[in-house]
């Protein structure tokens, strides 16, 4: 009597954490190198003036009914107020598109429109929960010394240096962008998923950890807006006032992708869910190609084209309307 071993179209694929699914596809090498590519053309066509002042201040100026670079925040109501405004202007700058990485793999759901919706806030809410726990250690850092930080100078940059403010932007979002590219491999099946082990126990790390790297956005976020909000928070000299400062803006900043996500999941879900379930490959590259791309951009936008910027290397691509 022989044993009949399952053949590998029988094995049933084991998901290991949120980003991996344990479907992979067969032409990894080119997924990635399009991915990449992708993510170094976004790098040479963003305009940082455009999204920053085009968009974004034009998006508080109006939502405050002032100008809000020109206009000193008065009071902690004011501040507050502030905060929130401001991180939902900076939902594109470039810090932040990051954050559209941490949607792909929140997509799918099941059959019922309040089921689809309560999948999609769940893993919202836990990443939410680790972007605030960073924001608000941030701001109280930030109300304590933080007239004594890199981001408090207003001092200019200078072509062949790099401040302490560029320094802080330059490690905070490389180490960001290579563990989102890091992740998107592992969604792909390239490398081994880093939650394998952790998510058997706590299934819900993995949105904490995007949620860690999503609050960390403001250790090294330079746009002008925060900055503001930055520097009246450490003069403050409130801790509180601080931390509940740097929470609002996180909030701000991720408002416009967390209704996105919930309408995607009440009124598009279902056609989505029968899409990516009957080949599940389909979300592993999604969520593969959305964390690369996003990864690759931060990391060369804030490391290498930001050291061509200030001349510390030769030369690096860039479209006339983003130079």
């Amino acid at each position: 009597m022989s044993t009949k071993h399952p053949t590998p179209a029988t094995v049933r694929p084991i998901a290991t954490s949120a980003f991996v699914n344990g479907h992979f596809p067969r032409r990894r090498g080119l997924i990635v190198a399009l991915s990449a590519l992708a993510g170094f053309v976004l790098t040479v066509v963003w305009s940082a003036h455009f999204v920053d002042s085009t968009i974004g201040d034009n998006v508080a100026n109006t939502l405050l009914g002032h100008d809000a670079k020109a206009t000193p925040i008065a009071g902690t109501a004011a501040g507050i107020a502030f905060a929130f405004v401001t991180g939902l202007a900076g939902t594109f700058t470039a810090c932040n598109i990051a954050a559209f990485g941490a949607m792909a793999p929140m997509l799918g759901g099941s059959s019922s429109r309040a089921e689809r919706v309560r999948g999609a806030l769940r893993p919202l809410l836990w990443l939410s929960a680790g972007m605030l726990s960073v924001s608000a250690v941030y701001g109280v850092i930030v109300g304590l010394v933080g007239t004594s930080m890199p981001q408090f100078s207003t001092a200019q940059n200078v072509m062949g240096t790099l401040s302490g403010r560029s320094v802080q932007s330059l490690v905070v979002f490389g180490v960001i962008g290579l563990a989102m590219t890091y992740l998107g491999l592992a969604a792909l099946g390239v490398v081994r998923d880093p939650f394998a082990g952790i998510a058997r126990r706590f299934p819900n790390a993995p949105m904490v950890f995007m949620g860690v790297l999503i609050g960390g956005f403001l250790i090294g976020r330079p746009f002008g807006l925060f900055r503001q909000l930055f520097r009246d928070a450490a003069e403050s000299g409130n801790p509180l006032y601080g931390a509940a400062a740097f929470c609002l803006q996180s909030l701000g900043n991720i408002v416009v992708l967390a209704l996105a996500l919930v309408a995607t999941a009440a009124f598009l879900g279902d056609r989505a869910r029968r899409w990516l379930t009957e080949k599940p490959v389909r979300l592993a590259v999604i969520t593969g190609v959305a964390l690369i791309t996003v990864g690759v951009f931060t990391f060369l936008y804030w490391d290498v084209r930001l050291l061509a910027r200030r001349e510390l290397i030769p030369w690096y691509p860039t479209a006339p309307w983003a130079a």
